[in-house]
């Protein structure tokens, strides 16, 4: 592989990353989905949460996350990709994320609450028909700072006027 295409392929998992970022913040669930390989696996906070394929995976987010009283925010840093061959590569972002859940708990998160932390994801992907796809997901936390969120603190969000 030349130096060129690599660095094409580099800044097409750049991209892609920031799109999986982007559609679980803005619960963009088709957006997101369209960033995993039909056969996709995550491995979310070490394997707290893991699940096998595209649909499972897409379950768990939107169930998790798409309710209208949460709000999260997802940045992946510092990004080290290495192209393993034409069609493989593997990638290790740093990942700062803040999540509020205003009212009622999950099983995830207590309700009232709000997280802040930070983790590193490793990913691997694949490209199927030219396009670099998530093969693999997951993060491992470095910490989680929950708080409970003030009384008189509001949540507003884009979806408040929907």
């Amino acid at each position: 592989m030349d130096s060129l295409q690599e660095l094409i392929d580099i800044e097409a998992i750049k991209q892609l990353k920031a799109r999986y970022m982007r559609g679980v913040d803005t619960k963009d669930w088709e957006l997101l989905a369209s960033t995993f390989a039909p056969d996709a696996r995550s491995v979310y906070s070490g394997g707290k949460y893991s699940f096998e394929g595209r649909d499972a995976i897409m379950g768990f987010l939107s169930e998790s996350l798409g309710r209208r009283d949460i709000a999260t925010l997802h940045h992946a840093h510092t990004p080290e990709i290495e192209i393993t061959s034409e069609t493989t590569a593997r990638g290790t972002w740093y990942l700062e994320d803040f999540v509020i859940n205003e009212a009622q708990g999950t099983e995830h998160m207590p309700g009232g609450t709000q997280l802040h932390g930070t983790g590193i994801y490793s990913d691997e992907y694949v490209k199927i028909d030219g396009e670099w796809k998530i093969s693999l997901t997951g993060y491992e936390r470095i910490f989680e700072d929950h708080q409970p969120r003030h009384p008189d603190s509001r949540l507003h969000t884009r979806w408040d006027s929907e």
